[in-house]
C-alpha cells in the first residue's frame, strides 16, 4: 500500500495544474508522456517493494485463497484493496484530464490502468505459496476502479465517498507490523456522506456545506483468535472541497486531503459505545 501512496502522490503533483473545464480535444503528448514515465518508475519501483515484502518466499504453482482470506484480518483488508483502487483510478483520471483527454475516455482508461495493475498483483500473489490469489480482493479491486466512474453517472452516489485514516494500535507500537499501512487494527475505514445533498432546503441552510456524516470501521484484537472483533464508529467529517476559497493549489491541496478522514467528533457504536472529542 506504501508503494500506492508515493504513485498517488507523483501523479497529484503533475496533475495540480488540471482544469476541470478542459473540453480540448487534442492531447497533450508531454504531459501524457509525463504520466507515463512516472507510471513506469512508480510501477518498477512497487514491484520492486511488493517482491521484497511479499513475494520473495516459497513459489508455487498458481492457486487461490479461500481459507484464510476472510479470517485474517476480518474482511478489514477488503476495504483497503477497494479504498486504494479508488483513489488511484481517480489519480489517474485527474492526471489523464491534466493531459487533455477528454472526460469520459479519461475515466475509462483510469479505469482500466488501475484494474490492470491491480490485476497484476493479485495474479502475482497466486503464484505465491503464502499467499494466492484472492477473488476477495478481486472483487474489492474491481469495484474500486469501477467506483468513480458509477459516481459520474449515477447521481445518487455522488453524496457517497471514501476515506481511510491511521492511528498506531498497541500490536503497531510493539512492533507486529513494520508498516502502519498494513496494520488492519490501525486502519480505519470510512463511508462519508454529504447529507446536505439529501436534506430538505430549510435545513440544509441550517449546516455548513463543508460538513458530512461518516460511517467507520476497524477491527481489533486480531492477535487473539477467540476476541477478535469488528469495531463500528458515527463521525462527523470534512468535505474539504466545500471549504472557502479557490486556486488551482488551493484546489490541489484540498483535493489531496479529502481522502483522508481527518480527527473530528465521533462515537463508537458497537461492540459498546465511546464518546471522542476527536477520533484521529
Amino acid at each position: 500500500m506504501k508503494n500506492i501512496f508515493l504513485i498517488c502522490i507523483s501523479l497529484l503533483i503533475f496533475s495540480s495544474h488540471h482544469n476541470a473545464q478542459i473540453d480540448s480535444t487534442e492531447i497533450n503528448i508531454n504531459r501524457l508522456a509525463l504520466v507515463g514515465g512516472v507510471t513506469a518508475a512508480g510501477f518498477v519501483y512497487a514491484y520492486g517493494i511488493q517482491n521484497n515484502m511479499w513475494w520473495k518466499g516459497e513459489k508455487s504453482s498458481f492457486h487461490t485463497n479461500w481459507q484464510n482470506d476472510w479470517e485474517y484480518a476480518l474482511g478489514s483488508d477488503k476495504f483497503g484493496h477497494f479504498y486504494f483502487a479508488y483513489l488511484l483510478t481517480n489519480i489517474y483520471y485527474e492526471a489523464f484530464r491534466w493531459s487533455d483527454i477528454p472526460g469520459e475516455r479519461s475515466m475509462l482508461y483510469a479505469s482500466l490502468l488501475t484494474f490492470s495493475y491491480q490485476t497484476f498483483i493479485e495474479i502475482r500473489d497466486g503464484f505465491s505459496k503464502g499467499y494466492g490469489f484472492s477473488w476477495g480482493d478481486f472483487g474489492a479491486n474491481s469495484l474500486g476502479a469501477l467506483y468513480p466512474h458509477m459516481q459520474k453517472r449515477f447521481h445518487f452516489l455522488k453524496p457517497i465517498s471514501f476515506k481511510i485514516s491511521y492511528y498506531p494500535s498497541q500490536r503497531y507500537k510493539e512492533g507486529n507490523n513494520q508498516y502502519i499501512l498494513d496494520d488492519y487494527e490501525s486502519t480505519f475505514n470510512w463511508i462519508s456522506f454529504d447529507v446536505n445533498q439529501w436534506l430538505p432546503k430549510n435545513i440544509d441552510k441550517a449546516i455548513p456545506d463543508f460538513i458530512n456524516v461518516a460511517i467507520g470501521h476497524s477491527v481489533n484484537n486480531l492477535g487473539f483468535e477467540n476476541s477478535r472483533q469488528h469495531e463500528l464508529y458515527l463521525s462527523l467529517d470534512l468535505n474539504l472541497k466545500k471549504l472557502p476559497g479557490d486556486g488551482w493549489f488551493l484546489n490541489l491541496i484540498k483535493g489531496a486531503l479529502d481522502f483522508y478522514h481527518l480527527p473530528s467528533p465521533a462515537v463508537k457504536i458497537y461492540p459498546d459505545v465511546v464518546w471522542y472529542g476527536l477520533k484521529f
